[in-house]
């Protein structure tokens, strides 16, 4: 008997048991430093993205079916079953539509970014330090210790008063965001879901951006100065904008008109041109000789002698 033949024979399981511990292996190794809090924050832009995925293309349907309307507007309105100001309408929801996909394609670049650097810092097993809970729990009571340094420090409580201030808009908002990152900021050692690391972790950027806003604005009205107010320019920038949309909103509306009145306008038919008296008179021929002219030139010269 062949050697080769016999030791497959022999010893054919050990490849299928080979793979098949090698998956096992993988599983678990997946599942621990899934349960470990280590993939967290890689699980929870994975999530992000295939929602922002989903909201795109939600969007992109809307704008398709808000340019197949306004389509139909315009053609009914060439018809006279439309007015201007259905076009109009229509329109506008034609440049919604297409705003929010662009805002949305928008947000999934964004969360392909985010995938991509929660891919680059899943930490080591041995650095529990680096796991992302434990990131966001620094982050928190980073914002925290630099609220409560205006809380306890005399020169910053009269500097800056409305950061005490509960009444104030912009203090209240940070205080709301503050209580929500405190209810769902998990325990440390505990295991949490990806649900719940997404929540905390959308918690916390608004407690930062809150806390950032808050303290803008304390510090502008310590200056004197309003921090709602919009700069001259933006005000003129957004009139000459606005202007100029409506402008072109009503060239194109005078444009429709236009040829709408073009198209109603009677135009001669083939039965029309046919029901045309037709005269017998002769064509002129084209190809008959000219009559000779009747005047001589040169003059005959006459002869004196």
């Amino acid at each position: 008997m062949d050697p080769l033949f016999f030791l497959a024979t022999e010893w054919w399981w050990i490849a299928p048991t080979a793979v098949g511990a090698g998956a096992v292996t993988a599983v678990g190794v997946r599942h621990r430093s899934s349960t470990s809090g280590r993939r967290l924050a890689f699980d929870a832009a994975r999530d992000d993205l295939k929602e922002a995925q989903h909201e795109l293309g939600e969007r992109r349907r809307a704008v398709k079916i808000a340019r197949a309307e306004h389509a139909r507007l315009v053609a009914e309105r060439t018809a006279s079953r439309a007015t201007s100001a259905d076009v109009a309408s229509v329109r506008r929801t034609l440049k919604q539509a297409e705003q929010n996909a662009k805002a949305a394609a928008a947000d999934v670049r964004a969360r392909r970014v985010h995938l991509n650097v929660a891919r680059a810092e899943i930490p080591a097993a041995s650095k529990r330090e680096r796991f992302p809970v434990a990131r966001l729990h620094r982050a928190h009571d980073t914002v925290t210790a630099r609220w409560m340094d205006y809380e306890t420090d005399p020169a910053k409580l009269i500097a800056y008063p409305t950061m005490s201030d509960a009444k104030d808009p912009a203090t209240a908002a940070f205080l709301g965001a503050s209580r929500r990152a405190q209810e769902l900021r998990p325990v440390t050692g505990t295991r949490i879901k990806t649900e719940e690391f997404a929540a905390y972790r959308d918690a916390v950027a608004h407690l930062e951006r809150t806390f950032d806003v808050a303290e803008f604005t304390a510090k502008a009205r310590a200056n004197g100065v309003d921090p709602n107010a919009v700069p001259a320019w933006q005000d003129t920038a957004q009139q000459v904008f606005t202007r100029s949309a409506e402008a072109l909103d009503k060239a194109a509306e005078a444009a429709a008109s236009a040829f709408a009145s073009w198209s109603s306008r009677h135009q001669p038919s083939k039965n029309d041109a046919a029901e045309e008296p037709k005269t017998n008179a002769p064509k002129p021929e084209t190809n008959a000789p000219k009559p000779p002219s009747s005047k001589i030139w040169p003059p005959p010269r006459r002869d004196n002698s």
